[in-house]
């Protein structure tokens, strides 16, 4: 059953509106600066990132509540569904952005706190939004807004790094018996594969293992030299830094002296991070999802989020929140469920309530 678009919360329907992928997010952002000011912010402004801020009251305890408005690209047509709203970002991560505004909306000035919504630009990429934010601030409790259901919390995400392998050695007749660059760099993929299986031994869980993937190979030759380059994922556990893997990556890769092989890091390298799970904002927020009907869960995600970059820098209480299903992130079937999507909006306020009030 179809229904008008009338029918979606308006801090939902506008962001998901302004269509905002990495790097072409001004639009949404001034949107929804002017949304916070007429929900009631004390102050709303796009900060020198040109991340979305809004202010609801002024301390001296202060609550970050971290989401992001930008979106991968692909473009999907708005609708209702079946109470179901589709279209690009509501659930990966608009839909958590829109619910800590309403939250935060609903709860107003609390008295010795201030609850700082803001929807950082760039995640998808290099998170330069979260990175400016990093001195800027130093909250009390930090919420970050990713989809993981309403009755969720996510309290750790893996951290990456990518690197590219390059294997390079003279050139020679193809008769010549020795091996190609091509097959070193593939036996050098099987030492990589090798050292992750052996690293893993004995880790059940996947948020403590190594998650290492092939992202792609190139090869060549300029009639002097011949190489070959590997493009290296790892999903990194918390007790293995980046520049800890960046080292292991090198100790790995002992190939014969006929070939060089270099390491090159390619990227920001994002450390793991495990939020504490006995801690007041957890309590806030399981008081929260119980009153609100739900029984609570935890979850710890494969993936990188900004949590990755404020949480090691801000060390408080930190957990991941938001509406959604993120098995549907970046797909062109995008959709958030509005009843759930009401649950979570309170369930944010019962919990801000729980934490301010206590």
């Amino acid at each position: 059953m179809t229904a008008p678009l009338s029918s979606v919360p308006e801090t939902l329907l506008g962001l998901v509106t302004h269509f905002s992928p990495s790097g072409a997010e001004r639009a949404a952002v001034d949107w929804l600066v002017e949304r916070m000011h007429s929900l009631g912010a004390g102050k709303a402004f796009r900060d020198e990132a040109g991340n979305a801020v809004g202010l609801w009251g002024s301390g001296p305890k202060q609550i970050i509540l971290l989401g992001h408005i930008d979106t991968v690209p692909g473009q999907i047509e708005l609708r209702v569904e079946d109470g179901k709203f589709y279209g690009r970002g509501s659930v990966d991560a608009k839909g958590p952005l829109a619910c800590f505004v309403d939250g935060a909306a609903s709860v107003g000035l609390v008295e010795g706190w201030q609850i700082v919504v803001i929807g950082a630009v760039g995640e998808e990429t290099d998170s330069d939004g979260a990175r400016f934010l990093v001195d800027k601030y130093r909250p009390d409790f930090l919420v970050v807004g990713e989809p993981n259901r309403w009755d969720r919390m996510a309290l750790g995400y893996k951290g990456s790094a990518w690197a590219n392998v390059t294997v390079r050695a003279e050139q020679f007749h193809t008769a010549h018996a020795g091996a190609s660059a091509c097959e070193t760099a593939v036996e050098t993929w099987l030492a990589v594969k090798a050292f992750g299986d052996s690293f893993n031994q004995g880790r059940q869980k996947v948020f403590d293992q190594l998650l290492l993937s092939l992202r792609g190979m190139d090869s060549g030759s300029d009639g002097l030299e011949q190489w070959a380059r590997l493009s290296i994922g790892a999903r990194l556990p918390v007790d293995l830094p980046p520049h800890a893997w960046y080292e292991k990556l090198n100790e790995t890769l002992k190939v014969s002296e006929t070939f060089r092989v270099l390491v090159e890091p390619v990227g920001y390298p994002i450390p793991a991070w495990a939020c504490e799970k006995n801690s007041a904002l957890v309590r806030a927020f399981l008081n929260g999802i119980r009153a609100t009907g739900g029984t609570p869960g935890f979850v710890y995600k494969t993936g990188t989020a900004d949590l990755n970059i404020v949480a090691p820098v801000w060390q408080c209480p930190a957990l991941v929140y938001g509406p959604g299903d993120s098995a549907l992130d970046h797909t062109p079937n995008e959709h958030i469920d509005l009843a759930e999507y009401a649950k979570a909006v309170g369930v944010l306020a019962a919990a801000l309530k729980h934490l301010t009030q206590t």
